[in-house]
């Protein structure tokens, strides 16, 4: 199946079902602050292996006790498709168990 590039209004509607995340130019976009470093850091090793079962990665900064990350599709031109909203869910959805806010 053949990804393509979301509409700005099909963008808009998906945020709004992602409290947190926000669209930074050509990229979905999104901040966490943990407890500790280690906590931020055993996040990002799970953010990865997520990453891997989707085949879909984003650009994925660890700081002391953040984690910020990028997504967009390269292989649409860096457009925002359905494969990176795939993704923020994941993300959503293990952020609890690391207590990330």
């Amino acid at each position: 199946m053949a990804v393509e590039a979301l509409e700005p209004e099909q963008i808009e509607q998906r945020l709004a079902e992602l409290p947190g995340w926000s669209l930074e130019g050509d990229r979905l976009a999104r901040k966490y602050r943990l407890g500790t470093h280690f906590a931020a850091t055993a996040m990002v090793v799970h953010i990865a292996q997520v990453q891997e079962e989707l085949d879909h990665h984003s650009d994925l900064t660890l700081g002391y006790n953040t984690i910020s990350l990028t997504v967009n599709t390269h292989s649409v031109g860096g457009a925002v498709t359905t494969l990176d909203f795939d993704l923020a869910r994941r993300v959503e959805e293990l952020a609890p168990a690391h207590g990330a806010r």
